[in-house]
């Protein structure tokens, strides 16, 4: 889910908030207040008929501006009345700060109650924080705006600050917002996908390829193939010193991502073609496992087969692919010849017994 689309989401909860500064500039505080309350308590019953529960933030946004209009009322005093905006922008001001720079997301909060049906991975999580980074900056320098013009500026000039700016703002922040989510997707479009799971293969979403190798960590699922000939000597492919991930050594024979509405077998036998040029195999699932490196964490489906007659060396996705007997990986552990991955795999062929 992109970043506006959750904003569009979690707006219910300030509604009434939102409802007493326009009604408030329109009628006048008392009209304001009452027509702030409604729209409060006609969201609290909507929420607990459609949803069977009871929502304390909307009646903590009620509680709190009849509060403020109470005070306003009774002071009626107009130094009050023109600081009232500003001191509502600070509150909302106050959940900005505090869901993006502690650890308490009042904001994350909210969209548990208001989103049950959306999961966000690590890399909405952190744009959901950046964006409330932005909002903070905005909303908080418009307060800041707000207090001055109401000691150092005119009448009509305070009353466009506090009230037309902040919509003015509002608007220009998630219309930018959308354009550039916009223009990321049509970047994107042509980029490869691959499906998001969690640590027992159920698929959660989906993301392009690039969002999975910049230390996102986002899960997500790949094969391998182990190629065994009759003397239980491995199969393995050297890796292009062009590669971004461990260049130049040696891997397992087969290695890739499961793309999008792809299944098992239509990426392994994708990647044994594409990597050392095998078809027409049968293989074995041996075992499946988390692989978490500096830049990427993945699920590995690892598959081991020992059709190996027709495999020849056809992209440039391979610089070489020659077997190595038991013994000579063995002396050549931990040297950096091998890719970490292809040595955490070689301890699991041997305690199965296949080398």
């Amino acid at each position: 889910m992109h970043r506006t689309e959750l904003l569009k989401k979690l707006l219910p909860g300030f509604i009434p908030l939102f409802v007493f500064i326009a009604a408030d500039e329109i009628w006048g505080t008392k009209t304001g207040l009452f027509v702030a309350v409604g729209v409060g308590v006609v969201e609290m019953i909507w929420v607990a008929v459609r949803e069977k529960r009871f929502d304390k933030f909307i009646l903590f946004d009620t509680v709190l501006l009849v509060a403020l209009g109470a005070v306003s009322i009774l002071l009626d005093n107009d130094l009050f009345f023109k600081l009232k905006p500003g001191l509502i922008e600070l509150i909302l001001v106050a959940v900005f700060a505090v869901s993006a720079f502690s650890k308490v997301n009042i904001i994350g909060l909210m969209g548990k109650r208001y989103l049950k049906d959306v999961q966000l991975n690590e890399v909405q999580a952190a744009q959901i924080r950046k964006s409330l980074k932005t909002l903070f900056f905005v909303f908080a320098a418009h307060t800041i705006l707000v207090f001055y013009a109401t000691f150092f500026m005119s009448k009509e000039a305070w009353a466009f600050i506090s009230g037309g700016l902040f919509y003015i703002l509002f608007g220009v922040y998630f219309f930018v917002e959308l354009f550039r989510q916009k223009r990321k997707q049509k970047a994107l479009k042509n980029e490869e996908w691959v499906p998001l799971v969690d640590e027992t293969g159920k698929i959660t979403g989906q993301a392009p390829r690039s969002h999975v190798h910049n230390g996102s960590k986002l899960l997500h699922p790949v094969v391998h193939m182990h190629v065994l000939n009759r003397n239980k000597a491995i199969l393995l492919q050297k890796r292009p010193e062009s590669k971004l991930i461990q260049p130049g050594k040696w891997d397992t024979a087969v290695g890739g991502h499961i793309s999008a509405g792809e299944n098992l077998e239509q990426a392994l036998q994708k990647e044994a073609w594409e990597e050392i040029g095998l078809k027409n195999f049968s293989a074995k699932l041996l075992q499946v496992y988390k692989w978490e490196s500096d830049v990427e964490a993945e699920l590995v489906y690892l598959f081991v087969t020992q059709d190996f007659k027709n495999y020849t060396v056809h992209s440039d996705e391979v610089v070489e692919a020659r077997f190595w007997t038991k013994n000579k990986i063995e002396n050549q552990l931990g040297q950096k010849v091998f890719t970490p991955n292809f040595e955490h795999e070689f301890q699991l062929l041997k305690e199965k017994g296949l080398v």
